[in-house]
């Protein structure tokens, strides 16, 4: 019998914000907008996953918390191909790869 493997859902760049960053600090939404000059529903919307990280965001984010720029960019990026390769397996399983002719 085979074994079905259950997959967790990717972890949004929003997820890793709150659970990593702003509940350990007991930082609020609200104060890291107003610390980092952006609109509340920004944050909110990113913590809640429907904003995505963009560069201007990344930068801010980064400065504030003291990690290298990229660092959220790296994150949204992560997430976006974890959904796009659970979404597309079965066409991605059908591609097959180019293979030099050339000797």
């Amino acid at each position: 019998m085979a074994k079905t493997v259950a997959l967790l859902a990717p972890v949004t760049p929003g997820e890793l914000l709150w659970e990593e960053f702003l509940g350990p600090m007991g930082l609020s939404r609200y104060r890291l907008a107003k610390e980092i000059d952006v609109p509340a529903q920004r944050i909110g919307d990113i913590v809640n996953g429907k904003r995505a990280i963009t560069a201007d965001t990344d930068l801010r984010l980064c400065r504030f918390f003291g990690l290298s720029n990229g660092y959220w960019l790296r994150a949204q990026t992560a997430f976006e191909i974890e959904v796009a390769q659970r979404e597309l397996a079965p066409v991605l399983k059908k591609i097959k790869p180019w293979a030099s002719t050339a000797a």
